[in-house]
């Protein structure tokens, strides 16, 4: 199990294949595990990274705050302890979110941006988004991370063919330490680089599912402030595309990098 001392921090990480650099960025309450049909898919044609973000998996919980900028400088710390100047970037929700941080505060290290479900601000400003984060933090506090898990898997599973990954992600839910969990919940809401988005130069995939927590106006408003950006959307998907429709997003993924190769092959 390999890990890796950055910023005073281990941090977990694990590897596969080999080429061109690609790193895959965990949402809240995840961690690298939940990459497994992307890792299996993209390894076959690029060098997969996967990291637990800190607080999260087996990398290290230490006390907070934490911030999503923390969370970019680990990443950038990582890659470059492991040899890479740069790299291609794929995140989902709050991994979208560190790899945005990553593409504004340190641009030479993103070859591309993969954004799947996610944006870059999490700023409530309506009392119905309000209200939202208030209930994550109450649920967490009243009903623990089993509670939330179960709440959670049941919005983003809600289909019976589902039920055995609802039940996973349950179970891997009820891992989270409650205290690390709070901490990077806290880092999420009042985070913001929009209005820095439009200096990033490199490509940009933004993946949007039918189902997603925000509308895809949301998505559409933000990726014309993007200079080379794209919009896919995936159809009968909700927020945990990875995993309810890895086919369509392994290939998503596959198709926009190859179209940055200079002979269009992966």
């Amino acid at each position: 199990m390999p890990h890796l001392q950055v910023n005073h921090t281990e941090i977990y990480y694990e590897t596969a294949g080999e080429g061109e650099p690609l790193l895959l960025l965990h949402g809240l309450g995840s961690t690298s595990r939940d990459w497994a049909e992307q890792i299996a898919f993209l390894s076959q044609n690029y060098h997969v990274i996967a990291l637990d973000v800190r607080g999260h998996g087996r990398s290290a919980k230490p006390n907070g705050p934490y911030s999503i900028p923390l969370f970019a400088d680990d990443t950038a710390a990582l890659l470059r302890a492991l040899g890479h100047t740069s790299a291609h970037i794929v995140g989902l929700s709050m991994g979208g979110m560190i790899g945005f941080q990553l593409a504004v505060s340190q641009p030479a290290l993103v070859k591309s941006l993969v954004i799947i479900n996610s944006g870059p601000e999490v700023i409530a400003r309506t009392f119905q988004e309000k209200w939202a984060i208030f209930q994550r933090f109450l649920i967490v506090r009243l009903m623990g991370m089993r509670g939330m898990g179960q709440m959670l898997g049941k919005r983003l599973f809600p289909l019976p063919e589902q039920h055995a990954i609802q039940a996973q992600f349950v179970e891997r839910w009820a891992e989270n330490d409650k205290r690390a969990y709070t901490e990077a919940m806290r880092a999420i809401v009042g985070w913001s680089v929009a209005a820095q988005i439009h200096t990033i130069q490199c490509p940009v995939l933004v993946v949007a599912a039918e189902h997603d927590y925000t509308p895809l106006a949301a998505k559409e408003a933000y990726v014309a402030n993007l200079p080379h950006a794209q919009l896919l959307v995936i159809p009968n998907s909700r927020h945990a595309t990875s995993a309810d429709q890895p086919e369509a997003l392994n290939n998503a993924i596959a198709t926009f990098l190859a179209s940055l190769s200079p002979t269009g092959n992966a």
